[in-house]
C-alpha cells in the first residue's frame, strides 16, 4: 500500500495537478531566464520582440523587428501596430545577470531615446530586476514606459509559448449531468 501525506489526503485530484503544473511552470520559468541570461544579446533582443508579438502587439501580420547592435540610438526593437506604422511602440532589451538590477539612469536614456524618436511610450524589459528608482521614476514620467522584469517575461513566454513547447496534455472528464437528464 502506498502511503499518502496529510496534504495530500486533503488535496483533491485536480488540486494535485494544478500543484504539479504550477511547479513544472516555476521550473521552466527559471530555466527559461537561466537560458536568456546566458545568450548572446541580439538573441535576447530578437526573444523580447517575440514575445510582445506573440502577446497580440504588431497586429496579424506580427510586424515588429528587433533592431538592435550598434548605432541602434538606444531602441533595440520596434513595432508597428498599424500597417503604416504610424503608432510605434519602442522596445528596450537588457540582458542582465541575475542581482545586476536595472537603474534609474538605464530608464532616463531610454526615455531620452524614445523622445529622439518623437515617440511618447515604450517597454523596457531585462532579464534581471529593476531598482526601486528606476520603477518610481518610469511611474512618475508623461511618457510611457513599461518595464517587465525576467520573472514578468518568463510568465508570457510560457503563456504564448515562446522557448517552449507542450510536452503532454491531459484531459480531465466529468459527467456530464445534461447527458443524464
Amino acid at each position: 500500500m502506498v502511503s499518502t501525506t496529510s496534504s495530500e489526503q486533503v488535496s483533491s485530484p485536480i488540486e494535485q495537478i494544478e500543484t504539479g503544473v504550477a511547479r513544472i511552470q516555476t521550473d521552466v520559468a527559471d530555466d527559461i531566464l537561466t537560458r536568456l541570461r546566458g545568450s548572446e544579446p541580439a538573441f535576447f533582443e530578437d526573444a523580447v520582440v517575440r514575445v510582445l508579438l506573440a502577446m497580440g502587439y504588431g497586429g496579424a501580420e506580427q510586424r515588429g523587428r528587433a533592431i538592435g547592435g550598434t548605432g541602434d540610438g538606444g531602441v533595440d526593437g520596434v513595432i508597428d501596430q498599424d500597417a503604416l506604422g504610424l503608432d510605434q511602440i519602442y522596445v528596450q532589451a537588457k540582458r542582465y545577470a541575475d542581482g545586476n538590477h536595472v537603474g534609474r539612469e538605464a530608464i532616463q536614456a531610454f526615455v531620452g531615446a524614445l523622445q529622439g524618436r518623437g515617440a511618447s511610450r515604450g517597454v523596457f524589459i531585462t532579464s534581471s530586476s529593476f531598482t526601486q528608482n528606476a520603477r518610481g521614476y518610469a511611474a512618475s514620467i508623461p511618457t510611457r514606459v513599461i518595464l517587465i522584469d525576467g520573472t514578468e517575461l518568463a510568465d508570457p513566454m510560457i503563456k504564448h509559448r515562446v522557448g517552449v513547447r507542450v510536452r503532454h496534455t491531459y484531459a480531465v472528464v466529468e459527467v456530464d449531468e445534461v447527458f443524464f437528464e
